[in-house]
């Protein structure tokens, strides 16, 4: 297996961003070498892969790695990859999204890709807060924990990410947490392999905010917190509703073949010249 330093040397851009931008102990870090891992271990070029972002912690992750990049606005990652996407088909695209930049201001783009089963990897940096601008609650704050924007506790019931993105079509999901980092970086590989739209939901750790504000402990604690609550699918199917409360499935919950979006565009697009072909040949 590569080692850590030569996986930076091998995909990352060496600039004055290191050792990280992120705060100590941010499960992010964990999350960008599973990709990295991913990469490496499906032996793609750099010069393949586009990785885009929208806003938040989870979108800095581009800044550090030596792909073609892309930095957007905040929600609208998935609709830069969409164009992205349609405009060089060729390109395995990976969007870098958190759970405010998801499903809050970009949860209409979300909804719409999963539908259209856009040829797409994305990978949402679940830390159930918004870290970056202060520790607001998210769509996916659990009810009754605190936010910086809820300080006698959320009141709203959270998002279940991959259920969301199941129910809008996306033709794989997945979800993993930053303590099982091998089975990360396994799920970021299948996802990426399949042809059509696939979710990688992280359940990862924000000390310094979400971990504060709800007496979570750092991030040793938030881990072992990760580890004791996860559950595999296959487990989960022997297990009664009251047995899985507050318990976190892992694994790969959908895999299915639909047609591709961008397959299907270009079937227009022949479809259209050969009419057009005809019509000339007609004349």
């Amino acid at each position: 297996m590569i080692s850590n330093a030569e996986l930076v040397k091998k995909y990352c851009r060496h600039n004055k961003k290191f050792p990280h931008i992120w705060c100590p102990g941010c499960g992010n870090g964990i999350i960008l070498s599973g990709l990295l891992r991913a990469v490496d271990g499906l032996g793609l070029r750099k010069d393949e892969i586009a990785f885009v972002s929208g806003i938040g912690c989870s979108s800095r992750a581009p800044v550090y790695v030596d792909f073609n990049t892309l930095h957007t606005t905040h929600g609208r990652a998935l609709a830069f990859a969409t164009g992205l996407k349609l405009a060089k088909p060729e390109l395995t695209v990976i969007v870098a999204t958190g759970d405010g930049d998801a499903t809050a201001i970009g949860g209409n783009h979300l909804i719409h890709a999963c539908r259209r089963n856009i040829d797409m990897t994305t990978i949402i940096f679940n830390n159930y807060i918004y870290g970056m601008t202060g520790g607001q609650y998210s769509p996916t704050t659990p009810h009754g924990a605190h936010g910086s924007t809820c300080r006698a506790g959320n009141i709203e019931n959270p998002f279940n990410i991959s259920a969301l993105v199941e129910a809008a079509g996306a033709s794989f999901v997945a979800r993993t947490t930053s303590y099982h980092v091998m089975q990360l970086q396994d799920l970021i590989k299948k996802a990426i392999r399949h042809r059509g739209f696939a979710v990688v939901e992280v359940i990862t750790h924000c000390p310094t905010l979400y971990g504060r504000l709800n007496k979570a402990g750092g991030a040793p604690e938030m881990l072992k917190w990760q580890r004791e609550v996860a559950v595999p699918k296959n487990k989960a199917a022997k297990m009664s509703p009251e047995e899985l409360e507050g318990r976190i499935v892992t694994g790969v919950l959908v895999e299915k073949e639909l047609p591709e979006y961008c397959d299907l565009y270009d079937e227009i697009i022949r479809q259209a010249r050969e009419k057009a072909g005809r019509g000339g040949e007609n004349e």
